[in-house]
């Protein structure tokens, strides 16, 4: 036959070839040009996924640094619970003791939270509704002139200085 996607098979019976798959047999010369895109894609995937399972022992190092980010996170918003606790607390034994401008504040940031997706940390709203309850407890401070902020867990190079 002289069609060049056709060969001759070991049993004599005309083989179809595709000049466009790789390694399919074909003598055309055009092929490696044809091809690139395909071949560079194969060998892309491969050494990727080569890549990925080489990464999968910083699995570990991943799960660490989101239980210590859980963890921060966590306490934090446990400081904010237990400060907006004890003014909720303060304004049962005396309503008076604070105006209806900080009431509202304390409820704001009680509000903010209630609304607080703990069990979904990946929820989108989470780093918006941190900075919100941020800045309200900041405004909240500022207005009374109190010294108040909240000063995280220590560092490492902090823990030495702890007083116990």
């Amino acid at each position: 036959m002289s069609d060049s996607t056709a060969s001759q098979s070991p049993s004599g019976n005309p083989e179809i070839v595709d000049p466009l798959e790789p390694n399919s047999g074909g003598d055309d010369i055009f092929h490696s040009a044809v091809c690139v895109e395909d071949d560079h894609f194969k060998e892309g995937y491969s050494q990727g996924y080569a890549d990925g399972l080489a990464s999968a022992v910083d699995k570990e190092d991943g799960r660490l640094v989101g239980l210590k980010n859980g963890f921060e996170v966590g306490e934090e918003l446990g400081f904010y619970r237990g400060v907006i606790d004890v003014w909720n607390s303060a304004l049962r034994v005396d309503g008076s003791c604070f105006s209806t401008r900080v009431i509202a504040c304390i409820k704001r940031m009680e509000d903010l939270l209630n609304k607080y997706p703990i069990s979904n940390p990946e929820d989108e709203s989470v780093t918006d509704l941190r900075d919100n309850l941020r800045w309200e407890f900041k405004k909240l401070c500022l207005s009374k002139n109190w010294n108040l902020e909240y000063q995280g867990y220590p560092k490492a190079s902090e823990a030495g200085s702890l007083d116990f």
